[in-house]
């Protein structure tokens, strides 16, 4: 059985991150016992330096992680966490507990990411924002933008114009996303209906080599 080499205060560090996106969400401490917890329930309980006890994330706020993967690093002193998160990370409300930037450029931008900005600009409408402007317009606006984007990509891809059409694909995702906020709808639904599209494909194909 692998041995955990915790530190002079019986604790190893723990990086957390997305399973999802592998975007690093937080630093925090494990005992012996937190460790324990984390493995039989799947839900990460951590070790607090500053109140000298156990806490299990979301315990307070709802935004519960749930453990994926657990892995040890070649000096068995360190750990990764990858998680499914109900919320976000931070205490700050934010969805990673890194965010300021010290050097360089964070010019990495994702589905997620892209979603999170669309999501803030409803929640908290900027003047001169394009997408709080759709908001305020409505569902029905938002449907006409996703209508015109839609018709956009065909123009594009008929025209056999690579371009064009990676451009116009862009548009229609910014949209889409813009109107699955609109309807409260998470991407993680999404991921879970391609999902389960996924495994009935292969089901069907299962019994089609019977």
């Amino acid at each position: 059985m692998t041995k955990l080499k915790f530190d002079d205060q019986g604790l190893i560090p723990v990086i957390v991150q997305d399973a999802e996106t592998n975007e690093v969400l937080t630093l925090a401490y494990m005992n012996q016992e937190s460790y324990e917890m984390t493995l039989k329930d799947q839900l990460m309980t951590f070790y607090s330096r500053s109140r000298k006890e156990l806490w299990r994330k979301g315990e307070t706020s709802g935004n519960y992680q749930h453990l994926v993967s657990l892995k040890l690093d070649c000096d068995q002193d360190a750990l990764v966490a990858k998680v499914k998160k109900d919320g976000p990370a931070c205490h700050t409300g934010a969805e990673s507990c890194f965010n300021e930037i010290l050097y360089g450029e964070d010019k990495q931008a994702t589905i997620d990411t892209l979603y999170e900005l669309v999501q803030g600009r409803k929640e908290n409408p900027q003047e001169g924002s394009y997408t709080s402007y759709l908001f305020e317009k409505g569902v029905e606006k938002i449907l006409k933008k996703v209508g015109e984007e839609s018709t956009e990509v065909v123009i594009g891809a008929m025209k056999e114009d690579h371009n064009e059409t990676v451009f116009e694909i862009s548009d229609l995702v910014y949209h889409v996303l813009v109107l699955m906020v609109e309807m409260g709808i998470d991407l993680a639904e999404v991921r879970q209906e391609l999902a389960n599209r996924h495994v009935v494909d292969k089901k069907v194909k299962q019994e089609r080599m019977q």
